[in-house]
């Protein structure tokens, strides 16, 4: 399938910058169909076309425009910044949208400001860890073979995430797998192009190349995942 995308157009961009600056609740309703028709409209177009590639590659990441998009209205609940929008149009893509919060994946954000491509797991709840770090442990030639591959490490850089600053609890200091299961995350992140490739046909083969080689490590932690009920996390 050809790329249909023909970038977002410049008043969805030049509304966002805009919104940073007139971060109210009443700047926003009297442009609100600037948004819904320069901004939405686009995002979802744009989920559409990754969607399409998706069924080349990742099939199981197809994701509904509707629930791959994320909302413009910030929580404000636990933060200090009280302003009601964000400043991006952002979407995620995981194998199952009713399960998607025990599930690594996809994240593509687009502002004026960045382009943001990431993948992982974020924020995972203790028995996720273990589940994680167990499939290291037990299949550490594998999962080496993965994060420390040549090509996949200059163009993703390193695999990221907070880490202990001691082996977790019941795995030995001098474990082999020492560095990977210290991670409380394993994610790829600060991958970012110029914000001008939004307004570009371009910006579709750029994700997707990212995706793409991003796919088999968020296989290697999906499949790890799967085999444990997770209460409750938070994933790209």
């Amino acid at each position: 399938m050809p790329n249909l995308f023909r970038g977002f157009p410049a008043p969805g961009q030049e509304f966002l910058r805009e919104l940073k600056d007139n971060n109210q609740r009443e700047w926003f309703q009297a442009r609100k169909d600037i948004y819904d028709t320069a901004v939405k409209a686009p995002m979802v177009e744009f989920v559409e076309v990754l969607n399409a590639e998706f069924a080349r590659f990742a099939p199981e990441y197809i994701t509904d425009p509707k629930k791959a998009m994320h909302r413009i209205y910030r929580d404000t609940r636990f933060s200090k910044n009280k302003t009601p929008y964000k400043t991006n149009s952002s979407a995620s893509f995981h194998q199952s949208v009713t399960d998607k919060e025990a599930m690594a994946g996809f994240y593509v954000s687009v502002s004026p400001f960045q382009i943001e491509v990431a993948g992982g797991v974020y924020s995972p709840e203790p028995p996720q860890m273990l589940a994680i770090r167990n499939a290291i442990v037990n299949d550490l030639d594998a999962w080496t073979a993965l994060v420390e591959n040549k090509k996949r490490k200059k163009f993703l850089g390193e695999l990221q995430g907070d880490s202990l600053t001691r082996p977790p609890k019941g795995f030995p200091k001098d474990d082999p797998a020492d560095f990977w299961i210290r991670k409380k995350q394993w994610l790829y992140f600060d991958l970012t192009l110029d914000p001008a490739m939004a307004l570009t046909p371009k910006l579709v083969g750029e994700v997707v190349r990212r995706f793409e080689a991003m796919y088999p490590v968020i296989q290697f932690l999906n499949a790890a995942l799967a085999q444990q009920k997770p209460n409750r996390s938070d994933f790209f």
